[in-house]
């Protein structure tokens, strides 16, 4: 059976849909499709925006409250942090890196202590080279402390973990790249995301979830380089998995793919 629509794409999703009459509802269930009504897709649509652009939204008022309620629960422990250690400037950076990747920051109270053992130490080598803390580590130390959230957040319930991996020489050539440049040249940065979207297509082709899985050096810079051409996928380092949760790859970036 088929119903008469306006073609148009799901916001939120990006799959193919219809806007149709409330009167074609029934009609449409019983053809096997899914219905939405409106006010439900536009709050999805926001909700989902919510989450890809957090960090976005988060401003210094934000961190404020979020710093205040925490305060109240533990107050030297805020004390020792902000600002004696760290500015809230550089904490709201810290924030926003977690929201940007889509990590919840709700657990405020493990973020804090995290930050508090490791700031010190940061901003103090920061102050001997003249400069700030160094928000990107501040960031994977406190995602290892989150490690168990953020492993939870793809990988629901207590099941191997199905991941997609780098080849080992793919990998040796993108840290050596990294540790002598900071960056990818252009051909390598073609061969890798071509090599990527490939791993991803199996990868979801097989219904696992789109999470690749690399050593701790590589996350942050193939997440920041990868997220801009594939937002839905998750960039995770060995460092954040639960030691107990089982790990397998399904699908594989470089190599033969296989």
């Amino acid at each position: 059976m088929q119903v008469k629509g306006t073609p148009t794409t799901d916001p939120a999703f990006g799959l193919p849909a219809l806007w149709i009459d409330s009167g074609q509802r029934d009609q449409a269930q019983v053809a096997g499709y899914t219905v939405v009504d409106a006010s439900t897709v536009v709050a999805t649509h926001l909700n989902h925006l919510m989450h890809r652009h957090g960090d976005n939204l988060l401003g210094r008022q934000e961190v404020q409250a979020l710093i205040e309620r925490i305060g109240r629960e533990s107050p030297k422990l805020v004390e020792d942090l902000v600002p004696k250690t760290l500015s809230l400037t550089t904490l709201q950076k810290v924030l926003q890196g977690l929201l940007a990747e889509e990590v919840p920051i709700r657990d405020m109270r493990t973020i804090v202590d995290t930050l508090s053992e490791h700031a010190p130490r940061l901003a103090a080598l920061a102050a001997n080279a003249g400069g700030q803390p160094d928000v990107h580590e501040l960031v994977a130390l406190t995602r290892r402390s989150l490690g168990r959230a953020i492993t939870q957040q793809w990988f629901p319930g207590e099941g191997e973990l199905r991941v997609i991996g780098l080849d080992v020489r793919l990998e040796r050539v993108l840290t050596q790249a990294m540790a002598t440049s900071g960056g990818l040249e252009p051909g390598l940065a073609e061969t890798l995301l071509r090599e990527t979207e490939a791993a991803l297509a199996r990868q979801e082709a097989q219904g696992n979830a789109p999470v690749l899985l690399t050593s701790p050096p590589l996350r942050a810079p193939l997440s920041r380089f990868l997220r801009h051409h594939l937002p839905q996928l998750g960039v995770l380092s060995n460092a954040e998995i639960p030691d107990e949760r089982v790990v397998r790859v399904t699908a594989l970036i470089g190599g033969n793919g296989e």
